[in-house]
């Protein structure tokens, strides 16, 4: 089995995650920012400039849109679901990931609400960037325990394009296969190594 353009691809990758890391380092100094642990801790001054550009919530509530305003129940509901979507993986992975000797995936790496630090944020829209950084971090948390879990029991690529590809689409077998399927099913099963400095 050639890989080595894939390896390429992926080190291309890993080479462009780097970058970001570093750029968005650089806009933690733009935007007087650091962040310690899980906080994030803006200057003093920056504070102040943000609560100066807060929307009051009256003034929030009557420039919203009526339709807004009409579809956000429908909007909230969807936490309901998710919720049970996102315990129900959760104990999936904590059962099946073990026996299978597939690492975790760690919820606190996709899951991530912070935007509660912004001062320039109403409490409305706190609520409302706190639910989308949910829902967002959830689709990702649970894409990733698939393609983990779709690497263990089948890890074909499709014959189609997809819009868009999970973490581990890099290591499957290419469609129509057959002998490399057999050949290197088990091998691929137990390829996580590339995980081990990241969980």
């Amino acid at each position: 089995m050639d890989t080595s353009r894939i390896d390429a691809l992926l080190e291309g990758i890993k080479k462009l995650e780097q970058e970001l890391l570093q750029e968005i380092e650089k806009k933690e100094a733009e935007f007087y920012y650091r962040v310690v642990g899980r906080k994030v801790r803006f200057e003093a001054e920056v504070r102040k400039r943000h609560r100066s550009l807060m929307q009051r919530l009256s003034r929030y509530l009557s420039e919203a849109a009526l339709l807004n305003i009409f579809t956000a129940p429908f909007i909230w509901v969807i936490l309901i679901p998710a919720l049970f979507l996102d315990l129900s993986v959760t104990i999936f992975q904590a059962v099946c990931f073990p026996v299978y000797r597939i690492p975790k995936v760690k919820r606190r790496r996709y899951i991530i609400i912070d935007h509660q630090a912004l001062a320039y944020l109403n409490l409305i829209e706190k609520f409302n960037c706190m639910y989308c950084s949910y829902a967002n971090g959830l689709i990702a948390y649970v894409r990733e325990i698939a393609g983990r879990t779709e690497q263990y029991w089948c890890p074909i690529k499709h014959a189609r394009l997809q819009a868009s590809l999970h973490s581990r689409y890099g290591k499957f077998l290419e469609y129509g296969d057959a002998e490399g399927y057999r050949r290197h099913l088990e091998e691929i099963r137990r390829d996580f190594s590339d995980l081990e400095d990241k969980n």
